[in-house]
């Protein structure tokens, strides 16, 4: 069995049953999946891609 629970790509937290937690593709690569916690989105926690460098929100 795999782990198919999504962690944050800025703080490591859990996306499990999070209401309001997104997932997106990278705004400048498109390559990489950028998951946010409903917590990071409000307090707007910054996040790096792991492909490209992006740091967001901008």
């Amino acid at each position: 069995m795999t782990d198919s629970i999504k962690y944050d790509t800025a703080t490591k937290t859990a996306l499990a049953n999070d209401v309001g937690s997104t997932t997106f593709k990278c705004p400048k690569c498109g390559k990489a999946t950028i998951n946010r916690t409903r917590k990071s989105r409000e307090i707007v926690v910054k996040y790096t891609c792991p492909e490209c460098g992006f740091v967001g929100p901008n």
